[in-house]
């Protein structure tokens, strides 16, 4: 592959990143905007996380992770992971989605700015090298996943209540018709 055509692969994978990122984000907060403080707060079982949980913990992950993140270890020394999970009980929501941006803000601010050939550059987490673009699909998938329980766990709670985040089922047929037309 060419210098150019490398260089707009790359700038294609950072502009799906941040589209990605974005997605994810909103994902979660349209689910979690479902969710009443008692839900947010609920688990279904004694080892199960809450939606507080959740945020707490991708909050403290994305702070870790993108704070700093071309010069500095992904896993800050700052960072109380085991505290992300067993929540101070006097955290109330507000301070949580605090952290929430905070952690997102972290994330578009380190990787907004990268360039197709900061993708290869060597940085750790946890002590073990990755190159960046490694990094970003690394965290990615993790986000995905939290993601992923946030919005099962706010449908939960918000039952025959809850509002779609995608295409209603039953009505797949009519979504591609209307795309067609």
């Amino acid at each position: 592959m060419s210098g150019a055509a490398e260089s707009a692969t790359g700038a294609a994978f950072l502009r799906e990143s941040v589209a990605g990122f974005r997605a994810l984000r909103e994902q979660a907060e349209r689910a979690l905007a479902q969710a009443d403080d008692a839900a947010f707060f609920a688990r279904l079982d004694d080892t199960s996380n809450s939606l507080a949980v959740l945020v707490a913990h991708m909050a403290g992950n994305a702070l870790s992770r993108w704070t700093d993140f071309l010069g500095t270890d992904g896993e800050k020394p700052t960072r109380d992971r085991d505290g992300e999970f067993d929540l101070d009980p006097s955290l109330a929501r507000p301070e949580l989605m605090r952290r929430w941006e905070a952690g997102w803000a972290a994330v578009f601010d380190a990787v907004e700015p990268l360039v197709p050939h900061d993708l290869d550059r060597v940085i750790t987490i946890r002590g073990e090298p990755h190159s960046v673009m490694q990094a970003i699909l690394r965290q990615t998938r993790h986000y995905a996943y939290h993601v992923g329980q946030i919005v099962q766990l706010a449908k939960h709670y918000r039952g025959e209540e809850w509002q779609t985040l995608s295409i209603p089922r039953g009505k797949s047929r009519d979504y591609r018709d209307a795309l067609r037309s």
